[in-house]
């Protein structure tokens, strides 16, 4: 017996083709990205906690920068060893 044109049987497969067009949904649903929008009023919100923060910060780090020009910044070597203690005892 000779089968001629064996390229037919997968042609006639059903099975196949719905494995072939599931294929091509799944990546058209993986193309899909999440996305994530934030209102106005939430933007406000956050943009007034940032400032009482960053102006309390800003005041630290000047009164810092002109302890270190004049040369009366110190540092508290009980403090450093403190927050150095943990990572030693490891």
């Amino acid at each position: 017996m000779k089968i001629n044109e064996t390229n037919r049987v997968a042609a006639l497969n059903p099975y196949q083709r719905t494995n072939e067009s599931q294929r091509t949904e799944e990546t058209k649903k993986s193309v899909r990205k999440d996305e994530v929008t934030i209102s106005p009023e939430a933007m406000e919100m956050l943009q007034a906690a940032k400032k009482p923060a960053e102006s309390e910060r800003a005041a630290r780090i000047q009164e810092l920068k002109q302890q270190v020009s004049s040369g009366t910044y110190s540092v508290d070597a009980n403090k450093i060893a403190e927050k150095l203690l943990p990572f030693l005892a490891e």
